[in-house]
């Protein structure tokens, strides 16, 4: 397979089927191959040694091993369960008209996985959460493997619906910056019309918003601009419903780590609330 593939995260969830759409419309707007991962994690478990210790004397040794041989048994089930998972992933992407497929089973951490491999990464895409959590939480891993990456991941949050008009959340900072330069080089915005919108002072907002709307204005892009004041997430969520944005493009935790542990990270909250995809750059 090429390299800079686009990589689509799936687990059997109810998102996975949405994961696997709209890593095929990313790849038929930059032309980019779609590799799947399935990816076992290690789940902590009491140790054998901890469990013999209720068992008592006699059938210890047997009964060890019988615990070892359900263990192993059990793996090889999951590991069987994610083949039949990447292979309906597979049917279903190439039902896109996307050819160029590889499904890939990793055992381990899936943060090591990714960062092993980030520089073949041209975009992750990942569901918001798994089936065991509720509303408004977010995956075990999802946090972790976005301040981990320094490559494009878009969180997925809803059954596939092809992107119409985007909202790119700016607000000058490094990370939303190279949120802007992705807009302005790649592909997939050309034909999509976007809404440039700051949040916060409005003189600050002005100047920042000029500055950009000139850049996508060169690159052809269909935009307005819209300064907007109040809290961040709850202004730019309540704008993404009034105004039927289907994907909102914006920097990730750019903000100090003390000020994210004191008042809360922003990008969490954006994750937590947003009702459409969410495509992230750090």
């Amino acid at each position: 397979m090429n390299n800079n593939y686009i990589l689509g995260c799936i687990d059997g969830a109810s998102l996975t089927a949405a994961v696997c759409d709209y890593s095929a419309w990313l790849a038929g707007k930059i032309a980019a191959p779609v590799k799947l991962l399935h990816n076992l994690e290690h789940r902590p478990q009491a140790p054998l040694a901890d469990l013999s210790g209720s068992i008592g004397l006699g059938s210890q040794e047997e009964l060890l091993e019988e615990l070892i041989k359900v263990e192993q048994h059990r793996n090889r089930l999951l590991m069987e369960k994610g083949k039949l998972m990447l292979d309906a992933a597979r049917q279903r992407v190439e039902a896109e008209g996307v050819s160029d497929i590889e499904a890939w089973q990793r055992n381990g951490s899936l943060q090591e996985t990714l960062v092993e491999h980030e520089e073949d990464i041209r975009v992750l895409v990942m569901g918001v959460r798994g089936d065991e959590h509720r509303e408004g939480q977010l995956g075990a891993h999802l946090e972790t493997v976005i301040r981990a990456l320094h490559k494009p991941v878009l969180v997925v949050n809803k059954a596939f619906t092809a992107p119409k008009r985007v909202m790119l959340a700016y607000d000058g900072q490094d990370a939303a910056r190279k949120a802007l330069d992705m807009m302005i080089n790649s592909a997939i915005f050309k034909d999509i019309p976007c809404d440039l919108v700051y949040v916060g002072e409005e003189r600050l907002g002005e100047d920042l918003l000029l500055e950009a709307s000139s850049l996508l204005t060169k690159a052809n892009i269909q935009h307005t601009t819209v300064c907007l004041q109040g809290r961040g997430d709850e202004v730019l969520c309540q704008y993404q419903i009034d105004n039927d944005i289907d994907m909102t493009v914006m920097g990730a935790y750019s903000h100090h780590p003390l000020r994210n542990m004191l008042l809360g990270s922003f990008t969490a909250k954006m994750l937590q609330k947003n009702r459409q995809p969410l495509l992230l750059l750090r």
